[in-house]
């Protein structure tokens, strides 16, 4: 299963959608889900950085990593794109990096959040699938 995510309509927010072959995999396209429904062009500027994040489930995982792609941006004056993520299962841990295209060369969209509304993370036949709500 080749990794990829998809922008879907939703009321008066917007969803990402994503599949791929590991959990690893999925996470990074929604990471970059993330960042597409921000901006529609993406230049290829800025610096990669890091960061790790543990939780309690998969599920709290999800939600704790896009959202501190959102305080990324906001802290940094940037956009996470190209992200790349490693997860320890038994631990719920997650090591990530991301390239971050300074804000001030791009322009974007405010995404306000990350929500638990219809969140959906799963393992199916191939890989994993998952699909988020974007508060915009």
């Amino acid at each position: 299963m080749d990794t990829a995510f998809e922008l879907r309509d939703h009321t008066a927010d917007v969803a990402v959608a994503a599949e791929g072959a590991t959990l690893e995999a999925v996470f990074g396209a929604l990471g970059d889900g993330l960042a597409a429904a921000q901006c529609d062009s993406i230049p290829e500027t800025g610096e990669r950085f890091a960061f790790s994040i543990t939780a309690e489930s998969p599920e709290a995982l999800l939600f704790d990593y896009l959202d501190e792609l959102i305080y990324e941006r906001d802290v940094r004056s940037v956009l996470p794109v190209g992200n790349e993520v490693r997860i320890d299962p038994e631990e719920w841990q997650l090591d990530a990096s991301a390239r971050g295209v300074p804000l001030d060369g791009i322009e974007a969209r405010e995404v306000k959040a990350v929500t638990y509304s219809e969140m959906r993370l799963e393992e199916v036949e191939g890989g994993w699938e998952a699909y988020v709500v974007l508060d915009v």
